[in-house]
């Protein structure tokens, strides 16, 4: 979670800039990365390959269902370790705080 400190000051420039800065056809230019639609995880184990018998190697593979700006859907897939998947769902619960304060 972010520091009080830094949600002060997040919600601060909010508070002084939020509306000029959601107004503006450079700030909405920028955000056009596409919007999440759907978040779907999966738990998988490599149990060897070409160059190693025995793995035992946990992941979990990520896809992301997303619009684009042009209305197109698409379905991007990664995968990550454990331990990432852990920051990266630490790094989801952070964001949602941070929104729910602004």
């Amino acid at each position: 979670m972010l520091p009080k400190h830094a949600v002060q000051v997040i919600r601060h420039i909010w508070n002084e800039q939020g509306k000029s800065i959601s107004m503006s056809e450079d700030a909405r230019n920028m955000a056009t990365v596409g919007q999440i639609i759907d978040i779907q995880w999966k738990l998988g184990m490599a149990v060897s390959s070409d160059s190693c018998r025995s793995l035992k190697y946990p992941y979990v593979t990520m896809t992301l269902k997303v619009a684009e700006p042009s209305g197109q859907i698409k379905n991007k897939s990664f995968e990550m370790t454990i331990p990432q998947f852990q920051d990266f769902f630490r790094h989801f619960k952070e964001m949602a705080a941070v929104l729910e304060t602004v």
